[in-house]
């Protein structure tokens, strides 16, 4: 956890509460946290699970990790202090997008599952909804897909702590969602994503 370094600082609580909003919304806010290795689809079933929740009604909002570490993040790197930094952070921002009462669609690898852990504890202590789901697929089959050619470079020892390749992946032990990626269609994939929301009351169509 964070050191907290700014002294004479103090929550200051508004008047419109999380309910307020959800009424004003029809639904919940959510976190739900995509995790996975590179090019195991992440990115493809948030950006498609996003545009369906936004057809029914529901506000989601993809937080991406390329898109992150080209603003909020931008002065971090991949070493595992800055990865853990990385994570912390859009914990934090996804947490502020659940209180708005937007569904938080949280796409990194995020290969610790310590850091994980840390976002989660961040959402439960507040009495928000963390939703893990583990995009599961193979270490052959995301390098086959390689969409962004960085397995080759990593191969190539172009690319140094790479997840996969020269750092670990440490897979959810428990997620509450385990897609198969390379197994399943995506449109069963945010099926079942969708049946899991409904479940928990989050969305009600």
């Amino acid at each position: 956890m964070a050191e907290q370094k700014a002294t004479n600082v103090h929550w200051h609580e508004g008047d419109i509460t999380r309910e307020h909003r959800a009424r004003i919304l029809g639904h919940r806010g959510a976190t739900l946290w995509f995790t996975g290795l590179s090019g195991s689809g992440k990115s493809t079933v948030a950006v498609e699970l996003e545009g369906i929740l936004n057809e029914m009604g529901v506000l989601a909002y993809r937080l991406d990790g390329d898109n992150v570490r080209m603003g909020i993040n931008k002065n971090l790197g991949f070493s595992a202090e800055d990865r853990t930094e990385n994570i912390r952070r859009i914990g934090e921002v996804a947490k502020l997008f659940v209180d708005a009462g937007v569904i938080a669609l949280s796409s990194f690898i995020s290969p610790y599952a310590a850091d994980r852990d840390q976002v989660r504890a961040l959402h439960e202590a507040a009495g928000m909804d963390f939703i893990e789901v583990y995009v599961d697929c193979s270490l052959a089959a995301a390098e086959g897909r390689d969409p962004k050619g960085l397995y080759k470079k990593a191969r190539a020892g172009e690319i140094k702590n790479f997840t996969g390749i020269d750092d670990p992946y440490e897979a959810p032990a428990k997620p509450e969602i385990h897609l198969h990626s390379d197994q399943q269609t995506l449109a069963e994939e945010v099926e079942q994503i969708l049946s899991v929301l409904r479940q928990r009351g989050i969305i009600t169509s």
